[in-house]
């Protein structure tokens, strides 16, 4: 069933060398002039000191390899994610066995109920409006007040949510084959063409969920959105007619007289409806919006839209109304404001499009979805740090909210990106909560994590939100958890 990761637009993989197609303006304080500012204290009694982040930094040095231990690499490696899976996974293949042993009479007269209601999980998790549904509740009632780790917990489950996705998508395929062949053993008391069609909805399912494997959709993401989406239209229509054919059919007489209310009585026809509904609704949102792009290097397009936005939004465009979606982090000045926008890095020929042949209007869903960044508001003080075009991700949480300090490591990161994106940095986040670094500039990549540290410890930051290429992810978020420094990092959805 078609669904699209949330974490897509988090991954910050642009490190870009690009000349300049349009000079920022002369009166702008340049990137290269801001260098790490003091932090200033949370105690009203206590001045603000230079820490000794702020030291003008030599050259960084080549740094010799370090090996991570063992419980970090473990602990990150079994996340939450793989937790909600693990737990998923197991009782359903508990279930699976102990139908297979005739121990579970549930499972034998309603087997279609079992296998509908994983594919509704697993569809429902992923779904646009459940899930800024889920991010508002968490974030109206438990900000601020709660113990940290209890807010760490939502912050972590509402992020790993994919693991129930992936955990209800396997099980609910592996019923349904339980179930045909089950019916195939049983094949004299059934009509052919229920068997024909339960064998063509397993096939169609199993294609839908191999075309979302990480393998797939990580690189070959346009073979991932076609096929995922498709073959799961296609699956849920012979859904449809398999449902509805199973419960039409009496066993006892060989006859399709089990019509209308019989049928519509029944367990999978309602968790087939609400399946459908699950699918079609965020569709629904999609709109043809006239849009305006800036061009400030050839290596990235900067897409402004009508209206305001609150933080820790992602948007999905596309040039089709059905093929093809992009998932990109939204920048916005807050709900109030009159634009927002779109940092899209060139990687590829969706992107690359966008630069050689703007466009004036693009598909975009209306209703954005919720990013691991609306968090934010669960937390008193934090840190969101970013490389590339991972900025699109952090810097509407860093303008909107003066408790949070940016980090943002780049190359020639004004001229790459622009006088708009400067602006928006220079105008909302003051110099006591910024921090620029531009490898170009400075000669290599920064210290990151001894920087991080004393950040961290000097703003007072409670966690850290991190928004870059899988190295630097990998490398920033094993170092905060071997620090102890509460971190959460782009997913890749294993």
């Amino acid at each position: 069933m078609s669904a699209l990761a949330y974490n897509d637009a988090e991954k910050g993989t642009l490190e870009v060398h690009s000349p300049q197609l349009t000079d920022p303006t002369k009166d702008e304080k340049k990137a290269v002039d801001i260098e790490v500012f003091a932090v200033q204290s949370l105690k009203k009694d206590v001045p603000a000191t230079l820490p000794d982040v702020v030291k003008p930094p030599p050259t960084p040095a080549k740094s010799t390899k370090k090996t991570t231990p063992l419980w970090v690499l473990w602990v990150i490696w079994y996340n939450t994610y793989r937790r909600f899976f693990t737990v998923v996974f197991v009782v359903n293949f508990i279930g699976i066995g102990f139908a297979i042993a005739g121990k579970w009479p549930y499972a034998a007269r309603y087997p279609g109920a079992l296998v509908l209601g994983n594919l509704n999980v697993a569809i429902l998790v992923r779904n646009e409006i459940f899930g800024r549904c889920l991010y508002l509740f968490v974030n109206t009632f438990f900000a601020k007040w709660t113990p940290l780790w209890f807010r760490l917990a939502c912050t972590s489950t509402l992020q790993h949510l994919g693991g129930i996705h992936s955990g209800c998508a396997i099980s609910g395929v592996a019923w349904i084959v339980l179930m045909v062949v089950h019916q195939f053993k049983t094949k004299y008391m059934f009509n052919d063409s229920i068997l024909v069609f339960g064998v063509i909805t397993s096939v169609m399912l199993f294609v839908t969920l191999c075309a979302g494997l990480p393998w797939v959709r990580n690189t070959h993401h346009n073979v991932f959105e076609l096929n995922h989406r498709f073959f799961g239209w296609t699956s849920l229509c012979m859904t449809w007619v398999y449902t509805i054919a199973t419960n039409a059919y009496d066993t006892a007489d060989g006859k399709f007289d089990h019509v209308g209310r019989y049928v519509v009585q029944q367990q999978a026809f309602w968790y087939t409806v609400g399946m459908s509904i699950f699918i079609v609704l965020p569709w629904i949102c999609t709109r043809h919006v006239d849009v305006d792009v800036e061009l400030p290097s050839p290596k990235v397009a900067v897409l402004r839209f009508e209206r305001g936005m609150q933080q820790g939004l992602l948007a999905r465009i596309s040039r089709s109304a059905v093929k093809e979606y992009h998932a990109f982090g939204i920048i916005s000045e807050g709900t109030h404001a009159k634009h927002h926008y779109l940092i899209c890095g060139v990687q590829g020929d969706f992107t690359k499009g966008l630069v050689n042949d703007p466009p004036k209007k693009i598909w975009t869903r209306e209703l954005k979805f919720a990013g691991v960044s609306n968090t934010s508001t669960l937390y008193k003080r934090g840190i969101r740090i970013c490389t590339g075009t991972g900025l699109g991700a952090a810097l509407s949480t860093c303008i909107q909210s003066p408790y949070w300090y940016l980090i943002w490591i780049g190359s020639d990161q004004e001229k790459t990106f622009g006088p708009t994106i400067s602006g928006l940095i220079h105008r909302h986040i003051g110099p006591e909560r910024l921090l620029l670094w531009d490898s170009k500039v400075r000669g290599g990549r920064p210290p990151t994590m001894k920087i991080l540290k004393e950040v961290y410890d000097q703003w007072e930051a409670e966690v850290v939100f991190i928004t870059s290429n899988y190295v630097g992810n990998f490398e920033i978020q094993h170092g905060c958890k071997e620090a102890g420094i509460p971190a959460f990092g782009t997913l890749w959805d294993f």
